[in-house]
């Protein structure tokens, strides 16, 4: 069971909370709703934290949403909800097409920084679910894919 109080009440603040939770360009903000929403075992959070819980796809957030679940007994056609393990591979459909899209945006060379800050800009809920899965090893993962995209036509 939970190692911290939970109150039956709904948060005063659900729908700033919920609003957070629904932010797919920030997973941080969709952990900080879940660390808030696991101490109010009220519909509106069980409703949040089990939708993150089946669906979020930064793996971060699925769990610790699946814990607060935990915590709350919630049940998905009466069978306990379950975690699975952390996906490998591409997580965003079409991903190398992106960054393909992203590269070829530059018209010559370009840092890997001005390549980040330009991937987000184009595409922030893809993004953010590598940010959040790859977390300190982004800049190694980014260098790879971008030396093993196809060379610019």
């Amino acid at each position: 069971m939970a190692k911290y109080e939970i109150t039956k009440t709904e948060p005063e603040n659900i729908e700033e909370l919920k609003k957070l939770a629904n932010d797919k360009t920030s997973w941080r903000n969709r952990l900080r709703a879940v660390e808030i929403l696991k101490h109010y075992d009220c519909q509106k959070s069980r409703d949040i934290v089990t939708r993150l819980a089946i669906n979020d796809l930064v793996f971060t957030v699925k769990e610790a949403a699946f814990r607060a679940a935990q915590g709350f007994d919630v049940t998905s056609k009466g069978k306990p909800i379950y975690l699975g393990k952390k996906p490998k591979g591409h997580l965003i459909k079409d991903i190398n097409k992106k960054l393909e899209k992203v590269r070829n945006s530059f018209s010559g060379e370009f840092t890997l920084d001005e390549f980040k800050v330009k991937f987000r800009a184009m595409y922030p809920e893809a993004y953010d679910v590598y940010d959040g899965d790859r977390g300190n090893k982004m800049d190694e993962w980014l260098s790879n894919v971008l030396k093993s995209l196809p060379k610019k036509g």
